[in-house]
């Protein structure tokens, strides 16, 4: 199981990679166009706009998997270990209640919008609502996993969540 989830990550990885890649050629060849020949790529705004977002919902869900997104645990280091595990049992309870908001509104948007057109490419602005949808049904699902691990595993695992540093990583 871990395999295909490191796999997963590592597709998602180069996935945000190759988009990245698009906005700069985008952006780039479209200021080189305005300004050496004074026309430009009609889609290079909307399209990289576009991408970004994707992007990031996407490197959220690798920060979330990575457990590399911010933190401040300067109260739950200080904590007894039972007390280090229920606190960051609640939090990931918290985060996956986010993840039902996240979801439930992106749902909405997609719903509300799928039949409205971008304004120069036309292509459905569900698509661009669809985003929060991806990132919080897989959010949801690395957060059920860490609760797993948490519920279950050695107080080690419960550490792996807590840096050296103090902080969350």
């Amino acid at each position: 199981m871990k395999k295909i989830i490191d796999s997963c990550t590592r597709g998602l990885s180069f996935l945000i990679v190759a988009m990245l890649a698009a906005m700069v050629v985008l952006v780039f060849g479209n200021v080189v166009l305005r300004y050496g020949f004074n026309s430009g790529i009609l889609i290079s705004e909307e399209m990289s706009r576009w991408l970004f977002i994707w992007i990031t919902f996407l490197g959220s869900i690798i920060a979330m998997r990575e457990n590399t997104h911010l933190g401040s645990n300067f109260v739950v280091r200080r904590l007894p270990p039972a007390g280090r595990r229920i606190s960051l049992f609640i939090g990931r309870l918290a985060m996956l209640y986010i993840c039902w908001l996240v979801f439930s509104g992106a749902l909405s948007q997609t719903l509300i919008n799928v039949s409205v057109g971008a304004p120069i490419t036309g292509i459905s602005m569900g698509l661009f609502y669809a985003s929060g949808m991806v990132f919080s049904v897989a959010g949801a699902l690395v957060l059920v996993g860490d609760l797993y691990r948490l519920a279950t595993g050695s107080m080690a695992t419960v550490d792996r969540y807590i840096d050296d540093a103090g902080e969350q990583a």
